[in-house]
């Protein structure tokens, strides 16, 4: 447990301070080593704008909240709290960031958008399903990032946006 917190922590630097969204320049993206049906234990978790209550359904085919907001194949989901924090942070809409514990109601794989060589092993634990989420509840117990790291985040997304580069929906 130690060494995967390690691991997650220098993904989470990276990516939050430094790293491929917050400077770098962006770089040709290969994802490698997916895995499918991946078992993972709870909490799993969901970051939105949407007001949701226990029982309510997330499902793919909604409007992407990255690139051109095409059509999404797949609804994504967490098993850190910190990584839901930031997709409900920057998801698009006009409602408070929130972050939901879900179950997902069929397999789960490596979200692609975060899986490759930066990321082996899939230290953000982040996952994408074409099967529903069940909201279970709402969980108020994360920290929101600070405002200037954020605005970098969202500039390397427009970034990326006026190049063509897009969320891996395949």
């Amino acid at each position: 447990m130690e060494n995967e917190n390690r691991e997650f922590n220098q993904a989470w630097n990276s990516l939050t301070t430094r790293g491929e969204m917050c400077g770098e320049p962006l770089r040709p993206f290969t994802p490698v080593g997916l895995r499918k049906n991946v078992k993972e234990e709870g909490p799993l978790y969901h970051g939105t704008r949407a007001a949701l209550r226990p029982g309510d359904l997330l499902t793919p085919g909604r409007a992407s909240n990255y690139g051109s907001r095409q059509t999404a194949k797949y609804v994504y989901l967490t098993a850190r709290r910190e990584g839901a924090a930031l997709a409900a942070e920057l998801a698009a809409g006009k409602g408070p960031a929130r972050v939901y514990v879900v179950e997902p109601l069929g397999p789960i794989e490596d979200d692609p958008n975060v899986t490759d060589r930066k990321f082996p092993g899939n230290p953000t634990r982040s996952y994408r399903t074409r099967q529903p989420l069940r909201v279970v509840r709402e969980d108020s117990g994360w920290t929101p990032l600070p405002p200037e790291a954020l605005e970098k985040i969202r500039e390397r997304i427009r970034q990326a946006a006026r190049k063509g580069i897009e969320a891996i929906n395949e």
